[in-house]
């Protein structure tokens, strides 16, 4: 049984930006920045590329076996059975559920909420259930025991396609806890995370520039503090809308 695996959910079908997560920055995927920045995190033992049975997603599998990692294919739009059976295939006691389109996330706030997740007695620990560190940190951990428990509760289309969910939305079924920003690294509005072209355009600069300085992990707080001195890039993305989640679904 392994204690601690991440289980990154990815495809190469994005609506918005097909293929993103494939793009290159300093010669370099932003698949590739995030399984290193993942590989960081002492605490897990296993990294799991869970993506589709479509054709299109070939191209990952490669990916995965060229830098030795885990993968698993499932459903395309049932994201939750596809984390699940990945976790039940390689015997995941604890998930750390990773997306594809925060390839930028601190390692150090990965190893945080695994450390509150082991000394608490909970079932679910997130940094998003409301929204305090910039978009693209979000990190969530969790019992591969609750995502069976909330899969077997609920067959709604939504709390399918978004894992974690219907977990957050039922605080009475589930013990949970929300890790709060501090202070220094509190900017919820700032989008890290990989959407849009425009998105794009902005990592690749971020990645670029620590890379120059030969620092492949360098932390949300530098980026802030980048961003502080770079006010500009930050219209680069400055129009994107973010897809926002939805806080309560009725008929559940």
């Amino acid at each position: 049984m392994i204690k601690y695996a991440a289980i990154i959910e990815a495809r190469m079908t994005s609506k918005r930006l097909p293929g993103k997560i494939l793009y290159k920055a300093g010669g370099k995927t932003f698949l590739w920045y995030l399984i290193k920045r993942l590989k960081k995190v002492k605490q897990i033992k296993k990294i799991i590329l869970a993506t589709t049975i479509n054709d299109s997603d070939n191209v990952l599998i490669s990916f995965a076996k060229k830098n030795k990692i885990s993968f698993f294919r499932g459903s395309e739009h049932n994201v939750k059975l596809r984390v699940l059976e990945a976790a039940k295939k390689f015997k995941v006691k604890n998930i750390v559920g990773v997306t594809s389109d925060c390839p930028i996330i601190d390692h150090n706030l990965i190893s945080q909420a695994i450390n509150i997740f082991d000394l608490n007695n909970i079932d679910f620990v997130s940094n998003s259930d409301f929204r305090s560190y910039p978009d693209g940190m979000d990190i969530s951990v969790y019992k591969t025991k609750s995502l069976m428990k909330s899969y077997s509760l609920t067959k709604n289309k939504y709390y399918r396609e978004h894992v974690t969910q219907f977990i957050m939305h039922n605080k009475k079924k589930f013990k949970q806890i929300n890790i709060v920003a501090p202070d220094n690294l509190f900017w919820p509005k700032l989008g890290l995370t990989l959407d849009e072209h425009s998105d794009y355009l902005l990592l690749k600069k971020i990645i670029e520039y620590f890379k120059r300085k030969k620092n492949i992990y360098f932390t949300c707080q530098e980026v802030i503090e980048l961003l502080g001195k770079k006010k500009n890039w930050l219209k680069i993305n400055s129009k994107v809308i973010r897809k926002k989640i939805r806080k309560n679904i009725l008929n559940t």
